[in-house]
């Protein structure tokens, strides 16, 4: 590596990336002497003085993308609290758990010329030394190991992990997580896995993550957004369970499947018709591999793009232009092969897809979907009293200004579910005007529907 100038980082420059090593003043040990220092500037521009701050890798998560990346760097600096200029995120060089329990206090006095040295001159304003603040990496990890990685052409890396997570009554608690190393701090998808062997509580304290055989346990949905997203079915129970009393099964199109939770939920837990829509291949891959989405009956999975994909649904559906699905791949089923299939229509749209882009932090969805035309489509393929159901992260009030405007002119009415995790939302738009009526005992489906999803979320709608 060459060395650095002093001048270096006197001055910001956004999106400069630079990550260097140098000798751990606190450590005895040779195998873990060095300590990796990354310094990221903000793209963005703000107003001076600037803001610097720093973090201190936690213990034992050295080789975490959401460390060693600058797209986790980045994606740090985007969710902190307070707008950053400067980040700079130091720690072990190499994998390391240490039983100093006055590692972060030790951190905080040495690490101080070493900060005001990566800080850039502006920050230094009449001779005064400023503070650096020491942010503090938390999640509900205990412990993880990684099972599976591969490429994609559409994701880049990705990778598969069983964690433990840390719950509040502490008995402990298992899951399976696909990420992206793109966007290595957010959870693409997760599930409930237990231990193959069945332990009691005391024995299940002897689970070690990463010697244990793991099941899949399918019948809970544990990624904080997919309840919500189900409870907004209570919306329309009443004609769900019209149609299941008829001998129909109510259809859900989901545009985004990632490892399939949603789509193995709604067809097993609610007897549900699915059909998913996903580009990636290795990402369907991994979701039949390690989170057992399984084509049956009754759930089919399409290989193409959600967007082109449901624009083309709708005007054959209209038009009946049975060429324009040319360019769409199916692993064993297109609905679209079978006459019966192309006058159907779905009683839900379900959308999961995010901008794919972290420049100016995660959002969700893309701002294709949101383009009239698409949202015509997605209301063309809906039932008379259907709903369209999306997972929304918004990265400021603009944008959720321009996403609630853009729905309110096409669709009749729009709601909300807060998921509660200062992140996500769930954007309900509906084609008719709905009869929100929960305590309809003779309704079966709310019923089921109550029994398989926290009723909060179903309490929490509000209409915008």
């Amino acid at each position: 590596m060459m060395a650095l100038d002093a001048s270096t980082f006197e001055t910001l420059i956004p999106s400069r990336f630079i990550s260097f090593t140098l000798p751990n003043p606190i450590s005895s040990h040779s195998h873990d002497s060095l300590l990796r220092v990354a310094v990221l500037d903000s793209p963005l521009t703000h107003s001076p003085p600037p803001h610097v701050a720093a973090m201190l890798v936690p213990q034992g998560r050295e080789s975490d993308w959401i460390f060693s990346t600058k797209s986790g760097h980045l994606q740090l600096l985007f969710t902190s609290p307070q707008p950053i200029s400067r980040f700079i995120l130091i720690g072990n060089q190499f994998h390391h758990r240490t039983a100093d329990d006055s590692y972060q206090e030790k951190f905080q006095v040495w690490s101080k010329p070493l900060l005001l040295a990566l800080s850039p001159k502006s920050l230094f304003i009449n001779g005064i030394i400023p503070d650096i603040p020491i942010l503090i990496y938390e999640d509900n990890i205990v412990s993880s190991v990684v099972i599976h990685q591969c490429v994609s052409s559409h994701v880049g890396e990705m990778l598969v992990e069983n964690v433990e997570i840390k719950t509040k009554n502490f008995r402990r608690e298992f899951r399976r997580r696909l990420r992206f190393k793109r966007m290595p701090n957010l959870i693409q998808t997760e599930v409930l896995i237990v231990p193959e062997t069945d332990y009691s509580d005391s024995s299940l304290n002897s689970v070690i993550i990463g010697d244990a055989k793991f099941m899949l346990d399918l019948q809970v949905l544990v990624h904080p957004y997919l309840a919500p997203m189900v409870a907004s079915l209570s919306l329309i129970s009443e004609y769900i369970e019209g149609r299941i009393r008829s001998g129909l099964r109510p259809k859900a199109l989901c545009l985004g499947v990632g490892g399939g939770a949603l789509l193995t939920f709604m067809a097993i837990q609610l007897g549900f018709e699915v059909i998913g829509v996903d580009s990636d291949k290795e990402v369907l891959k991994v979701a039949k591999n390690y989170f057992g989405l399984d084509d049956s009956e009754f759930l089919h999975v399409i290989v193409g793009d959600a967007v082109k994909y449901i624009k083309k649904l709708a005007y054959r559906g209209k038009h009946n232009n049975k060429s324009s699905f040319a360019d769409s791949e199916s692993d064993g089923f297109d609905p679209l092969q079978n006459g019966d299939e192309v006058t159907h229509k779905f009683d839900v749209v379900m959308v999961d897809l995010d901008s794919g882009d972290i420049v100016d932090g995660i959002s969700s969805p893309p701002l294709e979907f949101v383009r009239k035309r698409v949202l015509l489509a997605a209301k063309l393929v809906l039932s008379e009293f259907g709903i369209l159901a999306i997972n929304v992260i918004s990265p400021s009030q603009s944008f959720y200004d321009n996403l609630v405007n853009h729905f309110q002119k096409v669709f009749h009415e729009l709601y909300k579910i807060d998921v509660g995790n200062g992140e996500n939302f769930i954007l309900i738009a509906t084609v008719s005007p709905q009869v929100f009526s929960v305590g309809d005992c003779s309704d079966s489906f709310l019923l089921r529907l109550k029994s398989v999803i926290p009723e909060t979320y179903i309490n929490s709608i509000r209409k915008i």
